[in-house]
């Protein structure tokens, strides 16, 4: 017998129309036990990098759906209509050791992990135990993000932002180019405790901004750097950061911290994070050598010089975090209680607004139609907030989104 709870359908295609879209939405239907219809899955995704499920997607909302005691149908590789109708409440969950292991070793494991975290985050039992999460497949994969940007820029700001700590280890590595190679990573969290719902900590719920304003270079006080490439090009792609970011950044200190043998030159992958304060912001690149490269010296100037000249220019636009911290936090937003705002983008009215912490019921502030995605930043970021205000329809955007009224989500006891 089906829910007689009304289905939200969604049209894959919509914004970015991607497996953001899928994810979000799948995460936020679990949490709330509502019946969910997607259409035209990854609709836009046509081409080379295809339309439909991918492993990563089927890997996840095969454990939500086991969790819940879902009716699901269309789970599987390529199939472009999803229907997923959770039963169970994340608090009636019992286990707090699990293990996901998707099919593909080229699965992105922080994708799966962004896509059923949200869940488990709300899943406590009276005992407030810890869950201990592991996770195996890609940890470097294309169109996603890597290990190092997790544990660098997502996690401690999440933390950070709204109190949620969550401990992480990397056992090993899987990649997506070159010879596939499966990864683990394990990670060790507490739920949110029943009854009480996620809260920004700063006050007036504006992140990384207190009495100096926006931020900008010169508040950089250092760049965090990880080199996972060739052993042969370590002294070299050295050299050339250092070179790069000492002109950019001439009073930032830079840290060397991960420096790892790829193992092959089909892997290269090189993150920055600026750090200022609470705030940080990351460029990464993963790419293979070029082949017309290969053997040759100055090899970096292909690719190197654009990184360390992205990530000056994302800081310079005086927003509190980076273009794709910003949509991955957007779920957090509309559960969180009460206003939050991680403000980005070039509206300085609508920014400064922001920065000076208004009231949510405040006069200046303009509540967004959510009959598409909307608001400031990226396509992403926009169709994230789109999906967020179709399944919780309490939630409120302001000010293109530089404000959020979240739902305040929680979990009562269980009889």
């Amino acid at each position: 017998m089906k829910d007689k709870t009304p289905i939200i359908e969604l049209d894959g295609r919509t914004g970015e129309g991607g497996g953001q879209l899928v994810r979000i939405a799948s995460a936020l239907a679990a949490i709330t036990t509502t019946p969910l219809r997607i259409t035209n899955v990854r609709g836009n995704r046509e081409g080379p990098r295809g339309g439909g499920l991918k492993s990563q997607h089927v890997t996840a909302l095969d454990y939500l759906a086991t969790a819940t005691g879902a009716e699901v149908e269309g789970l599987a590789v390529g199939s472009h209509t999803l229907e997923f109708r959770p039963q169970l409440r994340p608090s009636q969950l019992k286990s707090r050791t699990i293990k996901i292991s998707a099919d593909s070793p080229a699965a992105s494991t922080m994708l799966i992990f962004q896509a059923v975290f949200p869940f488990l985050l709300f899943a406590a039992n009276d005992k407030n135990e810890p869950i201990a999460l592991e996770i195996s497949g890609g940890t470097n994969v294309s169109f996603s993000l890597s290990y190092e940007y997790m544990d660098q820029v997502f996690l401690p700001t999440l933390e950070d932002a709204f109190g949620i700590k969550i401990e992480r280890k990397l056992f090993g590595r899987g990649w997506s180019l070159g010879k596939q190679q499966r990864g683990r990573v394990e990670f060790k969290f507490k739920p949110i405790k029943l009854g009480e719902t996620i809260k920004m900590k700063a006050k007036g719920g504006v992140y990384g901004v207190e009495e100096s304003g926006r931020p900008n270079v010169e508040d950089v006080e250092a760049i965090d750097v990880s080199i996972i490439i060739p052993s042969a090009m370590h002294d070299e792609m050295t050299e050339a950061l250092v070179e790069d970011l000492e002109q950019l950044f001439p009073d930032a200190e830079i840290n060397f911290k991960v420096m790892q043998d790829s193992g092959a030159d089909s892997r290269i992958n090189v993150l920055l994070v600026a750090k200022a304060g609470v705030m940080r912001w990351g460029r990464d690149v993963l790419m293979s050598v070029p082949k017309k490269a290969k053997g040759q010296q100055g090899r970096h100037a292909n690719y190197q010089l654009p990184i360390s000249k992205e990530l000056y220019e994302e800081v310079s636009t005086g927003a509190v975090v980076d273009e794709f911290l910003q949509d991955q936090l957007v779920i957090f937003q509309a559960l969180a209680d009460g206003q939050t705002s991680f403000p980005r983008g070039d509206d300085k009215d609508s920014l400064d607004q922001a920065m000076a912490k208004i009231e949510i019921d405040g006069d200046s502030l303009r509540k967004e139609k959510a009959d598409k995605p909307f608001g400031e930043g990226s396509t992403h970021t926009a169709t994230a907030r789109w999906v967020t205000a179709q399944l919780l329809p309490a939630v409120s955007w302001y000010n293109k989104g530089y404000v959020c009224d979240g739902v305040g989500m929680h979990m009562e006891k269980t009889r």
